[in-house]
């Protein structure tokens, strides 16, 4: 998951755990809308923390789960006594202990003193060893709206689950079988509109050593995008404390038929703001399976790419039988989607990674990509981008 910085364990007083997940800088606006989620988004939160837990330390007891950005509080999803989604009444509870507090409760779990007095009835603070505090509640079986598969999740645990038709979730996800595969969105509710992708714009105040080069970067997004949107030219040179405008992407997840595929995403309005420059990726083989590491150094009509190491190459030049032109269909696992695509292994041109046996840069394209040297649309590279999405 992109969006985590890191976490790590704090064992409490009793022998249980709280595992605390701390959020990258940049992820202001997640953390805004998950301090503001309903039960059902935490409840489904739920699944996707407890399942990580059980794989990850099977054998501790992790009661709590507490998500920080910086040393703010985001919220805080209880392990234990938590919600069967399957009963028509339930509570989450917390047992006090010697020390606990009104206060040190409604930390610990990321609610308030006045939600537990009104949740519990209380009239003051004062609460006794042994006494069991109700921390949240709820009195009917919630639907989200949205579910990510889990890892041994299958198309009829989760219908059984939320009670919703198998054909209903396939109707509403787009599925032309009953095969889901770990990170997949499922739409459980709603209608079957599929989402588009969209652009906002955020203001930006250039620091000193920033130039527009850089701070497309930093955005992933194309030079040409950012001098377009604030009405520069080439030659602008920014000034310190200057305020520009910069345009963020959200590209929707679009469903695939089977985990062997990848999204079909067009180049221009898709593609290039997932896998951006500098952004490092899996390149799956679509025919063998081999998988190696590569980085996206530069590249506007396509992606130019390169092998991250010297490991990568050979096995890159294991799979083409040396550098080669030829290309075929891969999956590029990026960002935690994966991605149809069509590869070629010849290194050409400009280099920004020394030490990886690798002379140069090579093509990856996507849906409607062209090639630099005439703008073209490259038809065999199409054609390969269209077997790894399952469309040929």
């Amino acid at each position: 998951m992109d969006f985590i910085n890191h976490y790590h364990l704090v064992e409490e007083k009793n022998g249980e755990y709280t595992l605390v997940i701390y959020l990258n800088a940049y992820e202001a606006e997640f953390a805004k809308e998950l301090s503001q989620a309903d039960d059902e988004t935490k409840k489904n939160l739920y699944h996707t923390i407890k399942d990580a837990i059980d794989q990850r330390f099977p054998k501790l007891r992790v009661t709590l789960c507490k998500i920080m950005l910086g040393s703010m509080l985001v919220t805080a999803i209880p392990l234990v006594n938590t919600v069967n989604v399957r009963a028509a009444s339930t509570s989450i509870t917390h047992k006090v202990m010697s020390g606990d507090s009104l206060y040190k409760i409604a930390k610990r779990y990321g609610t308030t003193v006045n939600q537990l007095k009104k949740l519990n009835n209380l009239s003051s603070n004062l609460i006794y060893v042994g006494q069991n505090i109700k921390v949240s509640g709820t009195s009917s079986t919630y639907v989200p709206n949205k579910y990510k598969v889990s890892k041994g999740d299958t198309l009829w645990g989760i219908s059984s689950r939320y009670k919703v038709p198998i054909d209903t979730i396939k109707r509403l996800s787009g599925l032309t079988s009953n095969t889901v595969y770990p990170g997949q969105i499922l739409v459980l509710k709603g209608t079957a509109t599929a989402a588009k992708a969209s652009v906002h714009y955020v203001s930006h105040k250039v620091v000193a050593g920033e130039n527009l080069w850089s701070i497309s970067v930093d955005y992933g997004i194309p030079q040409s995008e950012l001098i377009r949107t604030n009405g520069f030219n080439q030659n602008t040179q920014l000034r310190i404390g200057q305020i520009i405008k910069v345009p963020v992407h959200h590209v929707p997840v679009k469903q695939v038929s089977s985990y062997k595929y990848g999204e079909y995403l067009d180049w221009w309005s898709e593609a290039q703001y997932v896998f951006t420059i500098n952004k490092i990726a899996k390149v799956r083989d679509y025919h063998t399976g081999k998988t190696f590491n590569v980085k996206r150094t530069i590249g506007a009509n396509h992606a130019d790419c390169e092998p991250l190491t010297a490991s990568d190459t050979a096995i890159a030049k294991s799979i083409w039988g040396g550098y080669s032109w030829k290309t075929r269909p891969v999956i590029i696992e990026v960002s935690g989607r994966r991605l149809a695509a069509s590869m070629s292994f010849m290194p050409h041109s400009i280099q920004k990674i020394t030490n990886n046996n690798f002379n140069g840069h090579f093509d990856i394209h996507f849906a409607n990509s062209t090639r630099h040297k005439d703008g073209a649309v490259d038809y065999t590279h199409q054609a390969s981008v269209k077997v790894a999405a399952g469309l040929a």
